[in-house]
């Protein structure tokens, strides 16, 4: 989550330690109009800040490899300089990317109307020219360089970055028409601020969002049920089953920073989404810095939640998954056969037992496990939790369930994308304490789920594995969960990952 000033930051226990009025936090099921309108937004799409960072190696990777063509037809395959011109031409590159980006040149709104920033990007690219003969005459090498050579590379590379330009505007806006490239927004919260803020939005050119609804809990006579052309779809407590059908990005409460109760009470519901969660600033009267705020176009926002694991982020965790899932399938499969081989030996039924179990978003997924227990007395469902000497356990079940060895085959979820290797473990859907489901034990329980869940997670690693027998073990290890998540970090990963074959060596809670 991103740093928010003191002064108007509304902090993740405040919102969870928050005493919302009774009966407030049950979800309602969506109407049909509100299903229909969900269903048209399942698709997943392009973010923008993914297509602009790749428009950025692209785009360096075009400036190089045109630097590099120029050098080799005037002077060789590295016959002159052989190091010196590939390094002047890389840092050149580079310096121009970093250059296009300070000035914004990598903004959608700058990439939507490629010649209204013509002069911007030759500024830029020459700029880069300069700099780099400024370099070579300051350490007198600058005679050893050809001048035709990099003349020829600035018009070419100049020609192909600014082609490219021209055909990305023409497919980013084919993707914001088709909805293919866009951040989808919900408002919470209707009548005049509602209008105010829609309005504020849709005069801003260029921008990226697309308002897919409102939701309000009041009703038709304090906010109507059509606001600036769009429709009410339901209640607070229903837009929870709505952004989980569809693909929602964002949830913008329109109330004044004031209504800090009002604000509250909104966010205890929709704090266990994964999604931006941004307080309009539009219409407040207590301003701040406008460093403070966050912007669609030039409409102010305050960031309260951010989605956690996003963008480039997710792409670096779905890299490090890939990684070490076949490093664990590859280390692992000597154990994984003879465990194979020892469970057909042992009981009749399968080698392997699969669950459904809560991913990404409350989404089902199927979660692989060695089979443990016989066959005519396993719990798909997990309403009775394992217990010690659980006589539905058979003799191998019990050893490869001290030793988690019945979990291996989760590197294969892994690597197929329905697990991460590092997350919160993934419940069974029905699994209970004392008849009631976890998310009735635990307030907020759901928010586990705003990130993938792992093979491993902090709250293994700290003791909390196993047998869930008390209220207590399961609350603490949703806390462990939710620490994870507001504090996620490659690093924290790769510690997560390391650290966990060491600590499954206490097994006192595992049967």
């Amino acid at each position: 989550m991103n740093e928010i000033d003191p002064a108007r930051r509304f902090s993740m226990d405040a919102v969870r330690n928050y005493d919302a009025p009774a009966g407030s936090e049950k979800p309602g099921g969506i109407n049909d109009v509100a299903r229909q309108v969900a269903s048209q937004y399942r698709r997943d799409t392009m973010s923008p800040i993914m297509v602009s960072g790749v428009l950025r190696m692209v785009e360096f990777a075009l400036l190089f490899l045109s630097g590099l063509g120029v050098y080799f037809y005037y002077v060789g395959f590295f016959t002159y300089l052989a190091w010196q011109y590939p390094l002047a031409i890389a840092a050149t590159s580079f310096l121009a990317v970093v250059l296009l980006d300070v000035t914004d040149c990598y903004q959608i709104a700058a990439l939507m109307r490629p010649l209204a920033n013509f002069s911007r990007v030759l500024l830029v690219w020459a700029g880069s020219f300069a700099l780099m003969a400024l370099t070579a005459f300051a350490i007198k090498a600058s005679e050893d360089y050809s001048r035709l050579l990099f003349g020829t590379w600035f018009v070419a590379g100049f020609v192909l970055i600014f082609g490219l330009r021209l055909v990305m505007s023409r497919l980013i806006r084919r993707w914001a028409r088709d909805g293919r490239m866009e951040r989808r927004a919900l408002i919470v919260g209707g009548g005049k601020a509602a209008e105010q803020l829609i309005r504020s939005v849709e005069k801003q050119p260029y921008n990226d969002i697309r308002i897919c609804g409102i939701f309000d809990d009041r009703n038709d006579k304090r906010s109507p049920p059509i606001v600036a052309g769009y429709p009410k779809l339901g209640t607070i407590s229903e837009l929870i089953e709505f952004a989980r059908i569809a693909r929602i990005d964002m949830l913008i409460v329109s109330l004044p920073l004031t209504a800090e109760s009002r604000v509250l009470q909104l966010l205890k519901k929709l704090w266990v989404l994964p999604v931006d969660i941004r307080l309009s600033a539009h219409s407040n009267a207590l301003q701040f810095r406008p460093r403070a705020y966050s912007y669609i176009g030039s409409v102010p926002m305050l960031d309260i939640f951010d989605k956690p694991i996003n963008d480039w982020d997710s792409v670096a965790k779905r890299a490090f998954d890939i990684v070490f899932s076949l490093v664990g399938i590859i280390v692992f499969s000597p154990v994984m056969l003879a465990t194979a081989i020892a469970i057909k030996l042992d009981s009749k039924g399968p080698v392997l037992f699969k669950q459904k179990r809560h991913g990404f978003n409350n989404e089902i997924i199927e979660v692989y496990k060695f089979r443990s227990m016989f066959t005519d007395r396993s719990d798909p469902t997990a309403k009775q939790t394992v217990t010690k000497n659980d006589p539905r356990v058979t003799r191998v079940g019990r050893f490869i369930r001290k030793t988690s060895i019945d979990e291996l085959p989760q590197f294969f979820n892994s690597l197929f994308g329905s697990l991460s290797l590092v997350g919160p473990r993934p419940h069974a859907i029905a699994a209970q304490s004392h008849n009631l489901l976890y998310n009735e034990v635990v307030d907020g329980y759901f928010a586990r789920h705003k990130v993938k869940p792992g093979v491993t997670g902090w709250a293994q690693i700290n003791g909390w594995r196993g047998e869930m027998d008390t209220n207590e073990k399961i609350r603490m290890r949703t806390e462990y969960d939710l620490y994870y998540i507001e504090n996620w970090s490659m690093l924290f990963d790769l510690r997560i990952l390391f650290l966990t074959p060491v600590r499954l060596l206490n097994t006192e809670n595992a049967y």
